[in-house]
């Protein structure tokens, strides 16, 4: 640009003046720059640092219950919405123009201010909602109007970092609505029992006018002012057109809550066991909110009946298979303190009883060492000074395996953990998370598979879930496993399981192993009054275990089906056992209520690429050899350790097939040759009670040679024994009584304690010996020379 004399000028420029000015006034720009860093920072990240409650709420969205704030208030965690009737009775009483100020309402603050002074005291607010929650923030500060100033450079501020929306939700969250309540959802959950959603419009406008004087008015309290604002709010509603005039007259008869509701209390050990972990959070879960409340109420239900037997403490927990979300969650019954009824015992560790028996023949089923019909010992047994006995002291004299787990018997799964091996079977419990049981296997001894270690409801249910969810998935995929099967539960709601990646490889147990294991629990027999379940077809298939531990102190019952897990623990927390109290009669009924809200499941599908079809001897279940009748049946597809059948042997009768012969007495090529069904003689004593067509061998013929095998055996004691003899309540020492098995009962059988004589038996072989200390021999000689002895040391 030029000027009049033909020179080109600079023009002027902003930068150029600025920088003008920088020189000229450098404090002043730096005292600016202060302000602007001032404000910037002025407001702090946190606005409210307070402890807030830990809020449960199901699937559904609904609450199942809180934990109050470590300062005693009912203070929510902060909510992402606000329901729309409450939005519009808060704008209407507290801030109408809202959306159109920066932060303060000069005009507001004008008035407020002029009607103040005239009346020469504090009557009308003049705070904008953002100028409301700063100071909600500035909890404590006394109220001046330097405080105001600040409280409005603040609210500026806090405008340009948040919405008109969050701003609105700050305040929701954080207002105080009387007594110990705070924030929106407190207060609708305490006053009108709902959620803020579900509420009318006048109950909206009872919470929008209550942050105005929360220590003055609330329910229960100055109830003719507080209906009198609610009443104002509710004209001006009307006034203004939100709401119309039938709602509006309606709203009018709609009394004020009385008194603080208590807080649901759906869920209130799960609420503890997460307050743990996720203290003062909001937790949405994965359970469903019907099946908690009928779980709770069939709890309640059987409780009735337990505490007439004085047992006060039960726990129930329900799975989804596919998802391993937890659909329903009950701690403990409702009792008193006296009896420990805060006390979680889904999480609590407990004598296990026989619920983990279907491992072990899982486990061996998987390791080709047992087949389902293998009839397995059970008889009177000593192993290494320990006696295990069945839970009705009876004895089968032999079982077949299958019928053994239905059945629990104790003695077969002693054995079987003996033949298995007892620290193999301890390591494998290591893959299930089993927590409480901790300890090496020599601590636990055999005892471990009758319940001499223990774990928790929630890790054994977790554990059939992921047994159960091992066949879905092999049934599912292209009969292929997933690497992740064994996982932990899921208790939030928006949390899935990640199974990772499908292999070929099994991960504990291979499908087929599991298949057949829950088989053999769908035999077991169901409570009193269940026995004709299978007939009904509206029964429902179900794989299930009970467990009860020594002294009657624990009682198990696990239920599973391919889309459940129910899981049932009853007892006295303190430990006290009851007499009657068992996995049967206590927990299964409350099992099976259970199932009974449940949606009907189908039975699992059959792994058939697991399987492989083999013979087996019908009577023993063996494998089949070539003189025993066979059945095929399937089993999983491995390397096979199980026995050939030792238990049929070939015989000759003579020609009336009344009496056995050998070489000795006849040429046996005009004997008849048969197959013959031959327990040993303990074996076969308590067998054939319960087995009327067992058929005893038949006797030799007098003119023959019989074979080298005593036709009896002691049951009780066995040899090598150290046995301490209990005293009476009068003090004198108890008899040994001591017990033998004669294959022929009626036979007479002469008892000695070294070589003197004691006395003879027939049919019963039982008698009572008072011994001294030390080392004894007794012998047992049967009318036809047959004998048998023992040594035994009394300490």
């Amino acid at each position: 640009m030029k000027n009049l004399f033909g020179r080109r000028e600079s023009s002027p420029s902003f930068g150029g003046a600025t920088g003008g000015f920088l020189k000229k006034h450098p404090k002043k720009w730096a005292f600016l720059a202060i302000l602007l860093i001032a404000y910037y920072i002025c407001l702090p990240k946190n606005l409210f640092e307070s402890p807030t409650a830990t809020v449960v709420e199901s699937k559904q969205g609904t609450l199942l219950g809180a934990m109050i704030a470590d300062d005693g208030q009912w203070r929510f965690p902060e909510i992402d919405s606000i329901p729309p009737k409450f939005k519009a009775c808060l704008l209407q009483f507290e801030d109408a123009h809202f959306y159109r100020h920066p932060g303060f309402n000069p005009i507001s603050m004008f008035k407020a201010m002029v009607e103040n002074l005239s009346t020469g005291k504090t009557v009308r607010g003049g705070s904008t909602l953002t100028q409301q929650v700063v100071r909600l923030s500035r909890n404590g500060k006394r109220r001046s109007y330097w405080e105001k100033f600040i409280e409005l450079i603040l609210a500026t501020r806090l405008e340009f970092r948040h919405s008109k929306e969050d701003i609105l939700e700050l305040y929701a969250s954080h207002a105080p609505f009387g007594g110990n309540v705070v924030g929106l959802d407190g207060a609708a959950w305490r006053y009108f029992g709902r959620p803020p959603y579900q509420l009318s419009w006048a109950e909206s406008a009872t919470l929008a006018v209550l942050p105005n004087a929360p220590s003055l008015i609330y329910p229960g309290k100055n109830q003719e002012r507080l209906l009198a604002k609610r009443n104002r709010l509710l004209k001006k509603l009307w006034n203004e057109e939100v709401i119309d005039s039938t709602t509006y007259e309606l709203a009018l008869l709609e009394e004020l809550p009385k008194k603080p509701y208590p807080l649901p209390n759906t869920a209130p050990h799960l609420v503890q066991y997460l307050t743990k972990s996720k203290k003062g959070k909001r937790i949405a879960t994965t359970l469903d909110d019907d099946l908690q409340r009928n779980v709770n109420f069939i709890l309640q239900k059987h409780y009735q009946d337990l505490r007439q037997n004085q047992v006060h403490n039960a726990a129930v927990l329900v799975l989804d298979v596919p998802t391993r979300k937890v659909l329903s969650y009950v701690g403990n019954t409702m009792t008193t303190k006296e009896h420990q009824k805060d006390v979680d015992m889904v999480q609590a560790n407990r004598s296990t009883g026989s619920v983990i028996k279907p491992l072990l023949y899982a486990a061996m089923l998987d390791a080709g060492e047992l087949l389902p019909d293998m009839l397995v010992p059970d008889v009177p047994t000593q192993i290494a000074g320990y006696t295990p006995e069945n839970f009705n002291q009876e004895y089968s004299g032999a079982v077949k395996a299958k019928q053994a787990l239905a059945r629990s018997l104790n003695i077969p799964a002693v054995r079987l953990l003996q033949e298995y091996g007892l620290e193999k079977f301890r390591d494998q419990l290591d893959g299930f998370g089993l927590k409480g049981i901790d300890k090496r296997a020599d601590h636990y001894g055999l005892t471990l598979i009758l319940g001499g270690a223990e774990t928790n409801l929630w890790d054994l249910c977790k554990t059939y879930a992921n047994l159960a969810s091992t066949v879905n998935h092999f049934n599912g995929t292209s009969s292929e496993y997933f690497e992740n099967e064994f996982t932990d539960l899921v208790l939030e709601r928006d949390r899935t399981v990640d199974f990772g990646k499908k292999s070929v490889e099994k991960n504990l147990f291979d499908a087929g192993s599991i298949y057949l294991t829950f088989e053999a629990m769908k035999e077991v027999n169901r409570p009193e009054g269940d026995e004709s379940w299978q007939f009904f077809d509206s029964s429902k298939d179900i794989a299930w275990k009970t467990g009860t531990s020594f002294g009657n102190k624990d009682a198990w019952a696990i239920g599973v089906t391919k889309d459940h897990v129910v899981g049932i623990w009853v007892g006295n927390a303190d430990g006290e056992g009851r007499p009657d109290m068992t996995g049967v009669t206590s927990a299964a009924p409350i099992l099976f209520d259970v199932f009974d809200v449940l949606q009907r499941s189908k039975w699992f599908e059959k792994p058939l690429d697991e399987f492989v079809k083999i013979e087996v001897c019908v009577e023993s279940g063996y494998l089949a050899t070539a003189i025993c009748p066979k059945k095929t049946i399937s089993i999983p597809k491995k390397q096979n350790f199980v026995k050939a059948c030792n238990y049929h042997k070939t015989i000759h009768l003579d020609a009336n097939r009344q009496f056995r012969v050998n070489s000795s007495c006849t040429d046996l090529s005009t004997a008849s040759s048969e197959s013959w069904f031959v327990l040993p003689i303990l074996m076969e004593f308590y067998f054939k009670r319960a087995h009327p067509t067992y058929k005893t061998l038949p006797p030799f013929r007098q003119d023959c040679q019989a074979d080298n095998v005593s036709p009896m055996e002691f049951i009780y004691p066995k040899d090598g024994s150290r046995i301490t003899l209990p005293k009476n309540f009068e003090g004198k020492t108890n008899e040994l009584i001591l017990k033998l098995a004669h294959a022929e009962p009626d036979t007479e059988v002469y008892w000695y304690l070294g070589g003197t004589f004691l006395q003879q038996t027939r049919n019963f072989h039982e008698i009572g010996l008072l011994l001294s200390l030390g080392e004894h021999k007794i012998t047992a000689l049967d009318a036809l020379g047959n004998e048998v002895a023992i040594t035994i040391t009394i300490e």
